[in-house]
């Protein structure tokens, strides 16, 4: 390989400024450098990469198409850099770490107290975790941003392995004070009369719910609202206008104290399984398996 073609990084970060910053001198401004040192440095990076990756249209710098693929190899560069950094810190400090990845149920619901658990247990250990949404968290495992992860959605990579953690089901729950508060079984025809507030399409849980309904043959829900924290979902719920798919995990307390309820749908089971996911080059990662170890005894499966 050549490597004096390589870009410079200064001029990756150079890109990725005047892209998020919105212009030339506001990168500069970021940076501490002059205008004529953004524009240089963004100059190379064209001569190295032979392609030209702004131009300017109605008066704001735009990416070329080469541009959008440079800029999205810089971010990956630049990302890589700061976890480089960071994890030299931590072995000159003499402790090591896992970066963790988890989906915003899981760590709102389950990572708290399995922190706080691997914390006292193994107190040389430093876990840095990230929430995001499966598919994010499955780049960040392809590409080496993140060690280990906990998600909702089976991976597909040839570099990430996964081990099935728990198994979970999404339950239609409503407040007691909601008009359906007090039945025990609905018919699959009828779960088209409630309304809904749901996690956005985006989120774990939104994706399977909606395969499952197309699958029935429901293309669409009467949707209230989309919220993207399953917390406020079941403050919104027990105002007692509204009703949800949540996952069993998330709110089996509210149902045992009595907050929600639980509403059956007649030949409808939506089931899921909550993964474990790694790559390859964490197999003989310490930490990643002392963590893997405490969170299978510590979560029984619902």
């Amino acid at each position: 390989m050549e490597y004096k073609s390589l870009p410079d990084l200064k001029a990756l970060a150079t890109l990725r400024e005047i892209v998020e910053r919105g212009g030339v001198s506001e990168a500069g401004r970021a940076m501490n450098v002059g205008q004529p040192a953004v524009t240089k440095r963004l100059r190379a990076l064209e001569r190295c990469f032979a392609a030209e990756l702004m131009i300017r249209e109605g008066g704001r710098l735009r990416l070329t198409p080469a541009g959008e693929r440079v800029y999205a190899f810089a971010r990956l560069v630049l990302d890589h850099q700061v976890e480089l950094v960071s994890d030299l810190r931590q072995l000159q400090a003499g402790r090591d770490r896992l970066r963790l990845a988890v989906t915003q149920s899981i760590g709102e619901h389950l990572l708290p107290d399995l922190l706080l658990t691997f914390a006292d247990a193994y107190p040389s250990y430093r876990i840095d975790s990230r929430v995001g949404y499966s598919r994010s968290i499955h780049t960040r495992l392809a590409t080496g941003l993140a060690d280990l992860a906990l998600t909702e959605i089976q991976p597909d990579h040839p570099d990430v392995l996964v081990q099935r953690w728990l198994d979970d089901e999404l339950i239609l729950v409503c407040s007691p004070r909601h008009a359906e508060g007090t039945r025990e079984m609905l018919a699959v025809s009828e779960l088209s009369r409630l309304t809904y507030v749901l996690r956005e399409r985006e989120s774990s849980m939104r994706i399977t719910l909606d395969r499952t309904l197309r699958d029935i043959g429901i293309d669409e829900l009467r949707l209230a609202m989309e919220v993207g924290s399953t917390d406020a979902i079941v403050e919104i719920l027990e105002r007692g206008r509204h009703v949800s798919f949540l996952p069993r995990f998330a709110v089996q307390s509210a149902i045992d104290a009595g907050q929600l309820h639980l509403i059956r749908v007649e030949g409808l089971r939506i089931m899921r399984t909550l993964w474990i996911a790694r790559t390859r080059a964490n197999l003989d990662n310490p930490i990643a398996e002392a963590f893997i170890t405490m969170i299978r005894s510590q979560v029984p499966s619902p």
